[in-house]
């Protein structure tokens, strides 16, 4: 009886990500979960989905935990801003080069997110970083007309707009919606990082990539706020707890990611160009110019506030 009365006082949250279940994203949500179960010693239970099985793409995220159709999620921050500008940061083109610029660029973003998700019925969770973004394609990138032949993957407006101005055929679609496209030949290449699951999905089609490092992206891990307040006082220090710890394990295990995903790449016969031609790097540089001003046009105070903190950091 007392096993039985136990079981039914677990508390259970839904959890979902469009991402595969070794792709950061995916390892994040899993670790939360593991984490919860800890902390909350077994109260809470965190149930897992991925590869976007319960019908909601990183765009539509925010408005699903908001509706509480699942208690909490993780989104691609780039997918967010697409509806949600203020999202977009992490994913602007050449600002944030490294992890240390794309620690520093979450912490002056992170007031500006958790305003926003708490105005959405929400609240901030945890970051999780991405390794950089570069070109996975089909045939090398060595020129600037190669770079105009590619009908891209894109995962923002801002990366759509920018290999548009480079040249290329770019299209805003999410990490789900590219692999059909990529199957038909209807896609050629994609902007995205060579991370796990997500590089095990796309070296069948793009035994190419070129490590034109275009920016470090976040995900945003978010519950509802009903949910976490429905908690008694030691659940949710349970879940802040469990947040924090992820937080920092997802930072920590970026630093040996990106070695992880090449040995990955290269074992599945995927030919990394770290040396970008200069001509290419170029193109994509000049194509980027005016997306910081466009952005911050688009934030207005908000946007300008992350920038400002960023730069004085």
């Amino acid at each position: 009886m007392l096993m039985a009365v136990s079981a039914q006082a677990a508390t259970t949250l839904q959890m979902t990500t469009e991402y595969p279940a070794t792709s950061m994203p995916g390892l994040g949500i899993s670790t939360f979960a593991e984490q919860v179960k800890e902390k909350s010693h077994g109260n809470i239970v965190v149930e897992t989905s991925f590869d976007a099985s319960k019908g909601y793409k990183s765009a539509d995220m925010v408005d699903a935990v908001q509706a509480r159709k699942v208690d909490a999620a993780d989104a691609f921050a780039g997918g967010l801003a697409n509806k949600y500008p203020i999202f977009g940061v992490s994913s602007l083109p050449f600002l944030a080069d490294s992890l240390d610029n794309a620690r520093a660029l979450r912490d002056a973003a992170r007031p500006a997110y958790a305003r926003f998700l708490a105005a959405h019925g929400q609240k901030l969770l945890y970051t999780t970083p991405w390794p950089p973004s570069g070109i996975w394609s089909k045939a090398p990138i060595k020129t600037v007309a190669d770079l105009k032949a590619l009908s891209i993957r894109t995962y923002d407006d801002v990366s759509q707009a920018t290999m548009t101005r480079a040249g290329a055929k770019a299209a805003n679609i999410s990490f789900a919606d590219a692999m059909p496209r990529l199957a038909s030949g209807e896609v050629n290449a994609v902007l995205s990082s060579g991370d796990g699951g997500a590089g095990r999905k796309l070296w069948q089609y793009l035994p190419y990539f070129t490590e034109v490092n275009y920016a470090m992206p976040l995900s945003i891990a978010t519950i509802n706020l009903d949910a976490y307040e429905a908690l008694d006082a030691a659940g949710r220090q349970a879940v802040d707890q469990a947040a924090a710890a992820t937080e920092a394990e997802q930072w920590k295990r970026m630093e040996g990611r990106l070695e992880e995903n090449r040995a990955n790449m290269r074992k599945n016969g995927v030919t990394i160009e770290s040396t970008v031609p200069a001509a290419v790097q170029q193109a994509l540089h000049a194509a980027a110019s005016g997306a910081l001003a466009d952005w911050q046009d688009r934030t207005g105070a908000d946007g300008k506030a992350i920038l400002d903190r960023y730069k004085a950091r």
